[in-house]
């Protein structure tokens, strides 16, 4: 795993979400469990799940793409496997293909003990730069 963090924003840093890139075509989002990621069950909310798929989804599609090229979810099904409460978990994002206009992906998320806890799929739109602007 390279030290190469992808970049920051807003929701990221609420979650307390690290992410980094570990080689191309492939991503790790991390998430330190806090009172604030649980839902009133005291289990993490899927929507944390959710958030770490889809942004190690969308850092794996950027490792594969040009300088000027952007990515943007078209899709992310999630599929709860296990409740999780407390430690770290960690969401891992793989390229499974890689065609001019969609990017398909794979991910899991496991948590301190290696336990899966989360299994998704996803496509990602490439966008152009000047589009997004």
């Amino acid at each position: 795993m390279t030290d190469r963090t992808t970049p920051r924003f807003p929701l990221a840093d609420f979650l307390g979400m690290v992410t980094e890139r570990a080689q191309r075509g492939s991503a790790v989002a991390r998430v330190k469990v806090t009172a604030e990621h649980l839902n009133p069950h005291g289990s993490v909310h899927g929507a944390v799940l959710f958030a770490m798929v889809d942004t190690a989804m969308g850092a794996a599609t950027m490792s594969v793409l040009d300088e000027n090229q952007l990515c943007a979810s078209i899709d992310v099904q999630v599929r709860f496997c296990k409740a999780a409460f407390d430690g770290e978990l960690v969401a891992t994002a793989t390229v499974m293909q890689a065609g001019k206009r969609v990017i398909q992906l794979q991910a899991e998320v496991r948590d301190q003990n290696e336990a899966l806890v989360g299994l998704a799929s996803g496509s990602f739109a490439v966008i152009g730069r000047e589009v997004g602007r």
